[in-house]
């Protein structure tokens, strides 16, 4: 199963008012595991920065100066996210963008499953806040780095604030235990090829394993500890 952890930095909050997207970041996931695929870009809005969304994101005008317009990336990013379901906290905001552009691009809009976050979080945590920071705080999961917002990394954290909605770290396990059971599978194949420790040495002297012996010795034939040794003998 491939789905596309995804969010977007914007001008603003309209795209019907002439607002646009200026970042984009993807984390790519197989199984809910992260397979080390990002798709991350910088677009240039053509259009000024103003100040409330700068103060979010940081991104200026003279730093997306110089970066390609969303229509030259476009292609790309279709193929990136094509035929996967897209993971989006708050998805009616990101996918009004993203087809937004799209159109304006002369292309297809996204016709992708989208699973929303912020409905999942609802639904899991009635009355609770479900922003992306207050759902970090919930399940331990550290967002010291998020002292802007980014699209690659807010995709990041959300990957895994999504595994924890969908069922913590045991989806997780039991995935990986899933496909090393198959052979088949390449991450199964990583797993099986990681070291294993050795097993611990003894802790028993030789004077304590012989007072042990002749202690037994004095048992006679009864003991449970001679009838196991006479099994282990004869296999």
């Amino acid at each position: 199963m491939r789905e596309i952890v995804l969010d977007t930095e914007t001008t603003g909050l309209s795209h019907a008012e002439g607002d646009r997207l200026v970042e984009i970041g993807c984390v790519e996931l197989i199984n809910h595991i992260p397979s080390g695929k990002n798709f991350h870009v910088y677009i240039n809005p053509q259009r000024s920065m103003p100040d409330e969304a700068f103060r979010v994101h940081g991104l200026s005008e003279e730093f997306l100066s110089d970066k390609p317009v969303f229509k030259t990336l476009a292609e790309e990013f279709r193929t990136f996210v094509d035929g996967a379901r897209l993971i989006i906290h708050n998805a009616p905001f990101d996918m009004g963008f993203l087809n937004a552009e799209l159109g304006w691009a002369g292309l297809p809009i996204l016709d992708n499953e989208v699973i929303d976050t912020v409905m999942l979080a609802r639904k899991k945590h009635p009355g609770a806040r479900v922003s992306l920071d207050a759902l970090c705080k919930h399940y331990g999961i550290d967002n010291s780095r998020r002292t802007l917002h980014g699209a690659l990394l807010d995709s990041e954290i959300l990957a895994e604030v999504y595994l924890e909605l969908i069922g913590g770290k045991q989806v997780s396990l039991a995935l990986i235990a899933e496909v090393e059971s198959d052979g088949s599978d390449a991450l199964a194949t990583r797993i099986a090829a990681l070291p294993r420790p050795a097993p611990l040495p003894s802790r028993v002297t030789s004077a304590e394993a012989a007072a042990h012996e002749a202690f037994v010795g004095k048992m006679g034939e009864s003991a449970i500890w001679a009838q196991y040794a006479e099994v282990a003998a004869a296999e």
